[in-house]
C-alpha cells in the first residue's frame, strides 16, 4: 500500500514538472514572438531606440537625494485611485448584492437599474457622465470624479460575484441559524459571508485586476495617473515604444502582485475553513 501511494505521489509530481516546464517553454516562445514583433515593427518606422533616457523619468539622483520622475509620481496617483476604488467597489457591490437579496421591492428595483444602467453603458460615457455633469453639480474634484466612476463601475460587477457566492450557500445553512435565533445580519456575518468567502475571491480577484487596469481611463480627464505621465513624456520626447513598454511594464507589476496577494489570501482562507 505504501509502494502504491509513493508511486501515486511521484507519477503527480513529475506529471507538475513537466507540465512546469511545458509552461515555461511556452511562454519563452510567446515572450520571443512578443519582442520579434516590437523590434520588427520599430525597423519598419525607422525608429531610434534611446532606453538609456528612460531612467530619468523614473528616478534622479541630485546631491545624493533621491527624487521620483513623473512616472513614479503618475504610478502613485494610480495606486492611490486603486486603493480607494478598491474598498469602495467593494463596499458598493456589497450593499448592491444585500439589496437584490432583501426582500424589499423597491430595494431590489434600484439594484437592479443601477446594475442594468452601469453594466450596459460604456464606462467612457460614464466617466464623462459623472465628470461634466454630476461633477460641477457637486462640486467634486476630478480626482473623485475619478474614483466614484470606477467604484460604481466595477462595483456592478462586484455585486453580482458576492450575489452568487452568498446564494451558493445551502439554504440548510441559513435555516440553521435562524433556528439558533440568531438575526439575519448575525446569520450573514457568522454563517453566510464565511462559507461565501473562498467561492468569490477568485472571480473577484478579477475584478479587482480589471479595476488597476480600467484607471488608465482617466487620463482623458487629465488626472495625472501613470498613463497621462506617459503620454505627457511621449508627447515632449516621442519616445512612444520605449515609454509605453515601460507604462506597461508597470501596470502588469502592481496586477501579478494584487492577483498574488488574493490568491495566498484565498488559500488562507481555505485553511481556515478546513481547520474550523
Amino acid at each position: 500500500m505504501k509502494n502504491q501511494t509513493s508511486t501515486i505521489v511521484a507519477a503527480r509530481t513529475k506529471r507538475r514538472r513537466n507540465s512546469a516546464i511545458t509552461d515555461t517553454f511556452q511562454l519563452l516562445i510567446l515572450g520571443s514572438g512578443l519582442i520579434w514583433l516590437v523590434l520588427r515593427g520599430a525597423a519598419e518606422m525607422n525608429y531610434v531606440w534611446q532606453w538609456h533616457r528612460v531612467p530619468q523619468y523614473i528616478y534622479k539622483v541630485i546631491d545624493g537625494e533621491l527624487i521620483f520622475g513623473p512616472l513614479i509620481d503618475g504610478l502613485l496617483v494610480t495606486l492611490e485611485i486603486g486603493a480607494y476604488s478598491i474598498v469602495l467597489g467593494l463596499v458598493i457591490g456589497l450593499i448592491t448584492a444585500f439589496l437584490r437579496l432583501s426582500d424589499s421591492y423597491s430595494g431590489r428595483l434600484l439594484a437592479t437599474i443601477y446594475l442594468e444602467l452601469v453594466r450596459n453603458t460604456p464606462l467612457l460615457i460614464q466617466l464623462f457622465v459623472f465628470y461634466f455633469v454630476l461633477g460641477p453639480i457637486f462640486e467634486i474634484d476630478r480626482f473623485w470624479v475619478a474614483v466614484l466612476c470606477i467604484s460604481f463601475f466595477e462595483g456592478s460587477f462586484a455585486a453580482e460575484i458576492i450575489r452568487g457566492g452568498i446564494l451558493s450557500v445551502p439554504k440548510g445553512q441559513v435555516e440553521a441559524g435562524a433556528s439558533l435565533g440568531l438575526s439575519r445580519a448575525a446569520t450573514y456575518r457568522y454563517i453566510t459571508l464565511p462559507q461565501a468567502l473562498p467561492i468569490i475571491l477568485p472571480p473577484l480577484a478579477g475584478i479587482l485586476v480589471n479595476l488597476i487596469k480600467h484607471s488608465a481611463i482617466v487620463s482623458v480627464i487629465a488626472v495625472f495617473d501613470l498613463t497621462t505621465s506617459g503620454l505627457d513624456i511621449i508627447s515632449e520626447t516621442f519616445m512612444a515604444f520605449e515609454i509605453w513598454i515601460t507604462v506597461a511594464s508597470m501596470y502588469l507589476v502592481i496586477t501579478i502582485s494584487l492577483s498574488i496577494v488574493i490568491s495566498r489570501f484565498e488559500r488562507y482562507m481555505k485553511r481556515s475553513t478546513l481547520a474550523g
